[in-house]
């Protein structure tokens, strides 16, 4: 044969081998584009990557580890790893090989490694990582993760075609793993807010629906949670036809956590009601119940009382909570009898007070929400503010002596956000004439 003819058949060769490889390339470059459009999972997805990349490349193994954000002292965490061949023996991709990455965020290629040098893989692991590949997977120049491949079957290693080509791969591949994990995040966050929307209903429904009417008093009461659930409380629970206990009660925390507790709380004072009517009983026994059931971090405020409208008394005992005012006779009484906070100790005795509910008196029980409200300079709402709306309005109904309350601590909060539940109850025994 013709050496003409011999050059012209190697070349004829390596371009049949060139197109060969261009048409693999698209090929598993198509089943990625392919995955864009579909509705698989990031598990799914990241798979897909991983394992066309090792078939393609000729590799023992695979991996993508995509970056938390919010772990800050191992920001990579593997997604999927992927193994060719059947063992139990998985690689992963060494911390300092990842801070490298970081910190150049260009792709590594390593065929052999120096006398000594290896890279970590697991405390009981002796798999030797001979070559490896990794590239960085960048997309609006943010860095989500490194796409690799380890121990190349050839024995040249990896080349600069397959670095070319997972590079473009990590490329692709970053936009479809970004969508879909901003799609996985969006159908959680919809599920969470499911969630919450339930564990409101589930509140609203614990607290009083419609207030207590009890002939010669006048009494109102609101709940304003800082977010959709909240972990103030109020409740009124009839024991007899003449006798009525009354609850305000703040659980430490927010949201769904401060509610779970406050459903617990409710639910043991109204048990504890069925075998003592007793104030300082009732709140001894409802501490030791919370807390064998709490965790040490968390604790309640509550105000708790029996109103007695057949002798016209309020027994009350205050477990650490604001302390109430009773107006009367022009006077101002501060309801401070009783002990420390629920849950904290176990086995604490409490203190309680019989009062005679006057004609003319108004009762205020209110949490922190209120005198704590923050305008935008963080200055307090206060109690001197609260009290001197209370004298202001005495001839307003509990209702009405509420809203002028509520609007006063609105205004003084201007364009601050609401940092903490608002709760507030008044009871009044008929009517009073306003303060000269």
């Amino acid at each position: 044969m013709f050496p003409d003819a011999h050059k012209e058949e190697n070349q004829l060769s390596k371009e049949n081998l060139r197109l060969k490889s261009a048409v693999e390339e698209l090929s598993i470059l198509n089943d990625i584009a392919t995955a864009v459009a579909s509705t698989q999972s990031l598990n799914q997805i990241t798979n897909l990557i991983v394992k066309k990349c090792v078939k393609h490349l000729k590799a023992e193994q695979g991996s993508i580890q995509l970056v938390d954000e919010k772990d800050f002292a191992n920001p990579f965490h593997t997604m999927i790893r992927v193994r060719d061949k059947q063992d139990n023996k998985t690689l992963r991709f060494n911390k300092i090989m990842a801070d490298l990455m970081i910190a150049q965020r260009k792709p590594m290629r390593i065929n052999e490694f120096k006398a000594g040098e290896k890279i970590e893989l697991s405390d009981k692991s002796d798999l030797r990582i001979k070559s490896l590949l990794s590239v960085p997977m960048i997309i609006k120049g943010k860095m989500i993760g490194i796409l690799s491949l380890f121990n190349k079957e050839s024995n040249e290693g990896f080349t600069e075609a397959d670095q070319r080509l997972l590079s473009i791969i990590a490329s692709q591949s970053a936009h479809v793993i970004e969508n879909s994990r901003l799609f996985e995040e969006e159908k959680q966050l919809l599920q969470i807010q499911q969630e919450i929307q339930v564990a409101r209903d589930i509140q609203k429904n614990l607290l009083p629906k419609e207030i207590p009417r009890i002939k010669d008093y006048d009494i109102y009461a609101i709940n304003i949670p800082a977010r959709e659930v909240g972990g103030d409380y109020y409740d009124f629970i009839k024991i007899t036809e003449s006798k009525t206990a009354i609850a305000l009660g703040d659980v430490s925390g927010k949201g769904l956590p401060a509610a779970m507790l406050m459903a617990n709380l409710q639910a043991t004072l109204r048990s504890q009601l069925l075998f003592c009517n007793c104030a300082k009983d009732c709140i001894k026994r409802a501490n030791n119940l919370l807390h064998k059931s709490t965790d040490i971090t968390k604790f309640v405020t509550l105000f708790f009382a029996i109103l007695d409208t057949a002798k016209n008394s309020l027994t009350y005992c205050n477990a650490g909570h604001n302390t109430p005012l009773l107006l009367q006779n022009d006077k101002k009484l501060e309801l401070n009898k009783g002990g420390i906070l629920l849950s904290c100790m176990e086995n604490i005795n409490y203190d309680e007070e019989e009062i005679q509910f006057e004609q003319g008196s108004v009762l205020v029980v209110f949490s922190d929400g209120i005198t704590e409200a923050m305008n935008e300079d963080e200055q307090e709402f206060g109690e001197k503010k609260l009290e001197a709306i209370l004298f202001e309005n005495l001839n307003e109904s509990s209702q009405g002596i509420t809203e002028k309350i509520l609007n006063a601590v609105s205004k003084h909060k201007g364009n601050a956000l609401q940092s903490d539940d608002i709760t507030i109850m008044i009871i009044k025994r008929n009517g009073v004439k306003k303060r000269e």
